[in-house]
C-alpha cells in the first residue's frame, strides 16, 4: 500500500510518500503528481519509501518533467540507502538534487533559483 500526501506551503509544495512505489502502486503516484499543477517549487519526500522499481522511477521522472515544463524546480528527499543507490546508479541525482532532509532540499531549490 502506498500513502501519498500533498502539502501546499506558500513558497513550495511537498509530496510525501510512504510505502513501496512499484508496478502495483505507480498509478496512484502518477495521479498524485499530475494533480500538482502551477507549482514553482516541488519537494518529493521519499524518506518513508523502502523500495522503488523502474515503474516508480519512470513516474518520478515524468512528474519532474511536467514541473520543469511549467518552469518549476524539483528536489527529492531520500534517506534510504537502497533508494539512494538506485537514484545514484541511474544518474537521477545528476538531474535533480537528492537531499537527506527537507531543509537541505529547500536550500538546493534556493540555489537553483
Amino acid at each position: 500500500m502506498l500513502e501519498i500526501k500533498v502539502e501546499p506551503h506558500d513558497e513550495f509544495h511537498v509530496c510525501r510518500l510512504a510505502g513501496e512505489v512499484d508496478a502495483y502502486t505507480v498509478g496512484e503516484f502518477r495521479e498524485a503528481l499530475s494533480g500538482i499543477t502551477d507549482v514553482k517549487r516541488l519537494i518529493i519526500d521519499l524518506t518513508e519509501v523502502p523500495f522503488m522499481d523502474s515503474a516508480g522511477l519512470g513516474a518520478l521522472i515524468g512528474g519532474i518533467r511536467r514541473v520543469r515544463e511549467a518552469e518549476g524546480d524539483v528536489a527529492v528527499v531520500s534517506s534510504t540507502a537502497s533508494l539512494n543507490r538506485l537514484l545514484h546508479t541511474t544518474g537521477f541525482d545528476r538531474i535533480v538534487p537528492v537531499c537527506e532532509t527537507l531543509e537541505e532540499s529547500l536550500a538546493a531549490l534556493d540555489e537553483e533559483a
